[in-house]
C-alpha cells in the first residue's frame, strides 16, 4: 500500500507546520507527517519550514535570532488567520513527540540546515527520537546530505532519505551508498521508471509534493512506498480507488 505523507501537516487547510494541522492530518487518516526543524538561539529544536518567520508568524526575523520563549509568542496560524481565530504557536519538536504517544503516525523529520548550518541539531534531534523511543517511527531527511551521512553515523537504526530537486543519475545507488534506505525526488523528476527501478532496489521512494490529482493516480497505480501531500483527504479518497473491495 502507498503511504500517505501530510506535508508539513495537513497545510491544504490548516496553518503549516502546527499541531493543529497534524492533529488535523491524523484525524483525516494519513499515515505520516512531514515537518521541518530549525533551532532557537538558545538551542531549543521547533518546527517551521523558513529560516525566517516572516511568511508563516505575524513576528518578524531569523528564528535562529530568537530565543525560544519569545519565537512561542508568535502567531503561526497568521497566514490563515480568515479561517482561524484561535492562536496557533510554533511547535518545539519535544511537543510533537508527546503527542506521537498516543497514535501510530510516522513522522518525517527534514533538518532545515542548508542555509544555517545549526551546530549539534543532528545530536539534538537524534537524543529526541531515542529518548521517545521513535527510531522506528521517524525518517530523517535533508537537502544537505552531508547532514544525511552524519545522522546515519550517529544514528544507524533511524532510517535517512536525501532530498533532491533535480535529476540524480541512479538515485538507489547514491542512497545505497549514503547508507540510506529511501529517497525524496521532488515529484517532477520522479517517473515511474525510476521509482520501479529504485523499488526493485530495495530503496523506498517518497515524492514530495504531490497535490495534482493524475500525479497520485500515476503513484497508486505503480505501487510508490509513499508519497508526500499538502491535501490528505483528497489522497485518501483517491487510495481509496486503488484498494482491493473486501466482500
Amino acid at each position: 500500500m502507498t503511504l500517505i505523507f501530510a506535508h508539513r501537516g495537513y497545510s491544504a487547510l490548516y496553518p503549516e507546520n502546527t499541531m493543529k494541522a497534524f492533529r488535523e492530518a491524523d484525524k483525516a487518516g494519513a499515515d505520516g507527517i512531514e515537518l521541518d526543524v530549525q533551532l532557537t538561539k538558545d538551542g531549543e529544536i521547533v518546527v517551521i519550514h523558513d529560516e525566517k518567520v516572516d511568511r508563516t508568524t505575524n513576528g518578524k526575523g531569523y528564528v535562529k535570532d530568537y530565543t525560544f520563549k519569545d519565537l512561542r509568542k508568535l502567531d503561526a496560524s497568521s497566514q490563515k488567520k480568515k479561517l482561524f481565530s484561535q492562536i496557533e504557536p510554533i511547535p518545539s519538536l519535544i511537543e510533537v513527540f508527546e503527542w506521537m504517544k498516543s497514535n501510530r503516525i510516522i513522522c518525517n523529520v527534514e533538518l532545515k540546515n542548508g542555509v544555517f548550518p545549526y551546530e549539534g541539531m543532528e545530536e539534538k534531534v537524534i537524543s529526541l527520537i531515542r529518548a521517545y523511543d521513535l527510531a522506528d517511527r521517524v525518517i530523517l531527511s535533508s537537502f544537505n546530505h552531508y547532514s544525511i551521512v552524519y545522522c546515519r553515523h550517529l544514528a544507524p537504526e533511524i532510517e535517512t532519505a536525501p532530498l533532491f530537486s533535480e535529476g540524480l543519475y541512479m538515485p538507489w545507488i547514491y542512497a545505497e551508498s549514503i547508507g540510506s534506505q529511501s529517497i525524496h525526488p521532488k515529484i517532477t523528476i520522479a517517473k515511474s521508471e525510476l521509482i520501479k527501478a529504485s523499488e526493485e532496489y530495495g530503496i523506498a521512494v517518497r515524492p514530495y509534493t504531490v497535490n495534482k490529482e493524475k500525479e497520485m493516480h500515476r503513484l497508486f497505480s505503480i505501487g510508490c512506498s509513499a508519497f508526500i501531500t499538502d491535501d490528505p483527504v483528497l489522497a485518501k479518497k483517491i487510495r481509496n480507488m486503488y484498494e482491493p473491495k473486501r466482500g
